[in-house]
């Protein structure tokens, strides 16, 4: 094995995270918060730093496409060397030796299904091409299935150290993170547009009459309109998704389950968010703040 090129510093930001995917690592997974069973808190960095170092990879720094590409392919090397229980060559870069140590231990301790670990991987290999190629979604069925290798491979590994396998939880799990990936698409319009990141679905834009450089020009007032009312659409969906997901919660013993009620509502509060600004976040990004937290609260207990 050849040594590793060199990324990024993996993150070490820690804290209660919205499940949503985006720049400046507004995070992709919930981090080992207060409320995460301490027990399990080691195997939850253990992932969260080797998907934070991967999407560096596949997102950060000047590197060209077939270079991203490459540090992807010999990062999934390094995954499978780790899975096989084999320790990563001496001139592995430092920064890789510490995120495959660490999941190397939580692998020995949890065994993690394997293609869940590389699904993830796929989704941002996936992503430098899509980019690379401007590449526009034609539904909402390619969409979900990006869901499948980017969102979905979340939520299966952290039910997997709760020790639950239900098909149906599993499918409310897959609901979640689907619409988590989807609320952080329609969240980050004003961001991922001029990067050339698009996930606005072709046949949607179709039917309103709108086409993917409109988000980039200065809309008309008709347009605008048409504009709010494709991403309310999409919002609703994945409003939807989340609500159909949700009884998850109650499936999930303790403190796990209440870190689940807060990423639930965490998703649901920048939904109200974006219709806050008529749903034109090709204009402005919403985000959650602190005072946020107070009604996220109110909401988790209202759970039950």
């Amino acid at each position: 094995m050849s040594p590793a090129p060199t990324p990024p510093p993996a993150s070490t930001d820690a804290g209660l995270a919205p499940l949503t995917r985006g720049v400046g690592h507004y995070e992709n997974f919930p981090v080992a918060s207060w409320l995460c069973p301490p027990a399990l808190r080691p195997a939850v960095v253990a992932l969260y730093h080797f998907a934070r170092t991967a999407d560096d990879l596949a997102d950060e720094g000047n590197w060209s496409v077939a270079e991203r590409l490459a540090h992807l392919a010999a990062y999934r090397q390094a995954l499978q060397t780790c899975l096989d229980g084999t320790p990563l060559p001496p001139d592995t870069e430092a920064a890789w030796q510490r995120v495959f140590g660490a999941l190397a231990r939580a692998q020995k301790q949890h065994r993690f299904p394997p293609h869940l670990l590389h699904d993830l991987l796929s989704a941002f290999e996936q992503d430098v091409r899509y980019t690379a190629a401007g590449h526009a979604y034609t539904g909402m069925d390619e969409l979900l299935a990006y869901c499948h290798w980017s969102a979905q491979p979340v939520g299966r590994l952290l039910l997997h150290l709760y020790g639950i396998d239900a098909p149906e939880a599993l499918a409310q799990s897959d609901d979640i993170c689907s619409a988590l990936q989807l609320i952080n698409f329609w969240q980050d319009i004003s961001v991922d547009h001029p990067r050339g990141r698009h996930y606005l679905p072709a046949d949607q834009l179709e039917r309103h009459g709108l086409t993917l450089a409109d988000f980039g020009a200065e809309a008309s007032s008709e347009r605008a309109v048409r504009q709010a009312a494709l991403v309310a659409e999409l919002c609703a969906d994945a409003r939807q998704r989340i609500l159909r997901g949700a009884p998850l919660v109650h499936r999930i013993p303790g403190r796990a389950g209440w870190e689940l009620r807060l990423v639930v509502q965490g998703g649901l509060r920048i939904l109200d968010h974006l219709a806050a600004i008529g749903h034109r976040s090709w204009q402005h990004r919403v985000t959650l703040v602190k005072a946020d937290l107070p009604r996220l609260l109110w909401r988790a207990w209202r759970m039950g």
